[in-house]
């Protein structure tokens, strides 16, 4: 039963291929989905927070009754201005965002797209491509359009990258494609664009000038950034509340994570995965412990205790997570390439997922293996003989 310096629990498992590569493809196909269900919810939330952490600002000014970026809610623009004569603070500036539809200029269908206005005089977006741009959009009908946009947007892009402008309408209006920037696709939107605040008011003719979905508060160097949020809301009326930046990207993702149904969705896919691969995992190792139980007896007969299958049982755990493991991660890496070219959603491996889903199959296995040797423990050698 014993060969020199190879692990028992090895023996077992390879005694039996076709169980043991039944037992690998189970576990692979249980990371699979917890991989799948994982990076899924990761983009969801990376990607609803694109617009936030490229948010040229250090604290956001927004409606109380906000629930996340696709519903802001609005503010009076005046606070801005009262947020301004606050100590501490170096400006405040508005930005608006609203959905409509817009004709895509090749196939001429509409499809709905979410614009960002703002001053085109003031650096709001961290984003490269539109702080170059921002002339082109100072002229009223003007607007940059997103290439990280999912939709049959491949000739649009190919234009705008050529230099071309392109002509198309927005509700009743007509405005220039005059340039190209890069943000991405969400769950929230498909598409984006950039537009000055004059021609975003043009846009959406029945929003009030005087209203702000979102309020940019830039701090002077060297300010406590806490004082001056206590003095901002002592100052201002409750119409508004204040958050740090970070705390807006949080505030973004608990809305995905705990108010929409999708990201209940991929949490309970996760948990499915998990148990998809315990139980096959289980009947693996319980038909293993099951094969070799006059063996097993045979060596409590002769004095082995429980702790030493236990431990035979739970390396044959670890031995499968590790060989379930490797394709399992595979499979999913190159499910991530084609996922992200085709929902042009932020989808990528990181080292805290891999080592997160390793954990989990290793509890996974290791519980199974516990549970499979409750059988062991209950024989008695001298029944089984």
């Amino acid at each position: 039963m014993f060969k020199r310096g190879i692990p028992l629990a090895w023996l077992q498992l390879s005694r039996e291929r076709s169980r043991l590569l039944v037992a690998i493809a189970g576990i692979s196909f249980a990371d699979f989905l917890m991989f799948m269900q994982l990076g899924f919810q990761a983009a969801l939330y990376d990607s609803t927070t694109l617009l936030h952490k490229n948010l040229e600002a250090d604290l956001i000014i927004m409606s109380p009754q906000a629930q996340s970026i696709s519903s802001t809610g609005s503010f009076p623009r005046r606070r801005l201005t009262q947020a301004t004569s606050i100590e501490g603070v170096a400006s405040a500036e508005a930005i608006y965002v609203d959905r409509t539809n817009w004709k895509n200029p090749d196939t001429r269908q509409e499809t709905e797209i979410m614009f960002i206005g703002f001053n085109p005089s003031k650096e709001i977006l961290k984003l490269p491509e539109v702080k170059t741009n921002l002339a082109k959009i100072k002229l009223t009908d003007a607007m940059l359009f997103d290439r990280g946009s999912e939709g049959e947007y491949e000739k649009v892009l190919t234009d705008l990258a050529q230099g071309k402008v392109l002509t198309t309408e927005v509700g009743k209006r007509q405005i220039r494609v005059e340039g190209l920037f890069t943000l991405g696709a969400s769950f929230a939107a498909d598409a984006n664009a950039v537009v000055s605040d004059l021609t975003f008011w043009r846009l959406f003719p029945g929003r009030s000038v005087s209203e702000v979905n979102i309020g940019l508060v830039k701090l002077k160097p060297g300010i406590n950034t806490q004082g001056v949020i206590a003095k901002l809301q002592k100052t201002l009326p409750k119409d508004v509340k204040v958050l740090t930046l970070e705390d807006f990207v949080v505030f973004e993702t608990d809305y995905w994570a705990t108010t929409t149904p999708i990201g209940f969705i991929f949490t309970l896919g996760t948990a499915i995965g998990f148990i998809v691969g315990l139980v096959i995992v289980y009947q693996i190792l319980y038909s293993d412990v099951s094969d070799h139980l006059a063996e097993y007896a045979t060596l409590k007969a002769m004095g082995f205790r429980d702790n030493y299958f236990l431990i035979v049982v739970l390396q044959e755990a670890v031995i499968l997570a590790a060989l379930g493991f490797i394709p399992g991660i595979g499979i999913s890496l190159g499910l991530y390439h084609i996922a992200k070219e085709a929902t042009m959603l932020p989808i990528m491996m990181t080292a805290n997922r891999a080592f997160l889903v390793f954990s989990l199959t290793g509890v996974m296995c290791t519980l199974s293996g516990a549970i499979a040797l409750r059988k062991l423990r209950q024989a008695d050698p001298a029944e089984i003989f």
